[in-house]
């Protein structure tokens, strides 16, 4: 992201520090655990002393696992620790969302349905209709990982509806800003995913606004 970002003439940077996540599971008493201050605060305080202007926690399952108001917290925590403005992938999506001014969307998500359906309720609390939870069941991260192109573009497709104004894909460990061009040309709507509108949120923290259309529609101006 940072490359296509600069490419288009951004001169940002997206470090990144890797939180201690403790147990590998879409499970909510995993999530919850992994969102925990303790976690994130080491985290935070390297990206402070590296310069950031901002800080993203840039995981949406342990972010909309608390609810919006837990999820405020949280954020409202980590921008504590860091001294900085913070925000999540959780409350990306739903900013991104209302930035693209749409109303309906549907969720194509990799969690097991219980975690889907919760981030569901989480868009439901910004306002956002929520036409259809497509979960696929996948419990680790590390699976989620080894996705390619086919099963991104196949969950993306099966967790589309027609009602849909955009198609939300809400997992950091899916690899997606490569294909997003298309998935929107495959889909004719847009297609919001967790790093794309984790960078979007974090430039949006600072002030900035870049035109990267190689980033989807989000990012088309």
């Amino acid at each position: 992201m940072e490359r296509l970002l600069n490419e288009a003439g951004a001169n940002v940077a997206l470090p990144l520090e890797h939180t201690d996540i403790g147990t590998d599971a879409h499970r909510v008493d995993a999530l919850l655990e992994m969102g925990a201050a303790h976690r994130l605060r080491d985290g935070a305080e390297v990206l402070r002393e590296r310069g950031a202007r901002a800080v993203m926690w840039a995981c949406t399952s342990a972010s909309f696992v608390f609810g919006w108001e837990g999820a405020r917290t949280q954020a409202g925590e980590l921008s504590r620790m860091a001294g900085l403005p913070a925000s999540s992938t959780s409350f990306a999506f739903a900013h991104a969302v209302r930035h693209l001014g749409l109303e309906r969307v549907a969720v194509a998500a990799t969690y097991p349905e219980d975690v889907a359906l919760l981030f569901g309720e989480f868009l439901e609390a910004a306002g956002i209709g929520v036409t259809r939870v497509t979960p696929a069941g996948i419990i680790t991260a590390a699976e989620v990982g080894t996705w390619g192109r086919a099963r991104v573009t196949e969950l993306a497709h099966k967790g589309d509806d027609p009602e849909a104004q955009a198609v939300l894909l809400p997992d950091t460990a899916l690899h997606t800003i490569a294909w997003l061009p298309q998935l929107e040309a495959e889909l004719g709507k847009p297609v919001l995913t967790a790093h794309q509108v984790t960078a979007w949120e974090g430039l949006r923290l600072i002030g900035r606004t870049v035109r990267c259309p190689r980033m989807g529609s989000l990012f088309a101006g």
